[in-house]
């Protein structure tokens, strides 16, 4: 079952995003006129898979945000990424994988999980960030260093995280993106 899934998943990934927002709106058509026609399941089916379509979009446009690799270094993105987020909530997310000189660290976006509830509060007390570990500014947002792993939250419903390197390594990658732009994320 998972790979079918997973297999879905890669195919509306690699749809083009109008062919992806005509299925969306046919999804949903499909669904209303099967409810209408009282068929509860088709109706559910059409439902799931246009759910499925959206966070497809979403993960699309979260993953723009991902900065590119510096220079001498390579960027993956983990095209499988958001499909763990059904684990702990749901959500939409991605990551990227970036490598060079002999180092590797990623570098993740979730939106709308869950998961930032219990990062909410402490982002939202100067006092409790600066207890948890070393906080940096990016522009008016707030960056906390926790012994190497960097985490943010933007607009307080979008969550960063980038681990695996020296600070010195992911910041300025961190320091790229266009966290203004993560505040207002509707894709």
């Amino acid at each position: 079952m998972r790979t079918l899934l997973s297999a879905a998943a890669l195919a509306v990934a690699l749809l083009p995003s109008a062919a992806r927002a005509d299925a969306i709106a046919d999804s949903i058509r499909a669904a209303l006129e099967a409810y209408e026609a009282g068929d509860l399941q088709y109706a559910l089916e059409e439902l799931v898979t246009a759910q499925q379509l959206i966070n497809a979009r979403k993960t699309e446009a979260l993953a723009a945000f991902l900065p590119e690799a510096p220079a001498g270094w390579t960027r993956e993105i983990n095209t499988d990424y958001a499909q763990s987020l059904a684990l702990f909530g749901g959500g939409s997310g991605a990551e990227a994988r970036y490598a060079g000189r002999g180092e590797t660290f990623t570098i993740s976006v979730v939106a709308d999980s869950p998961l930032l509830a219990s990062f909410a509060p402490v982002f939202a007390n100067p006092a409790m960030m600066a207890a948890m570990g070393s906080v940096t500014r990016v522009g008016r947002h707030r960056v906390l260093d926790q012994g190497g792993q960097l985490v943010a939250v933007i607009g307080n419903r979008v969550l960063i995280q980038a681990s695996g390197a020296e600070v010195a390594v992911m910041l300025p990658l961190i320091q790229a993106m266009d966290l203004d732009g993560l505040a207002s994320f509707a894709p």
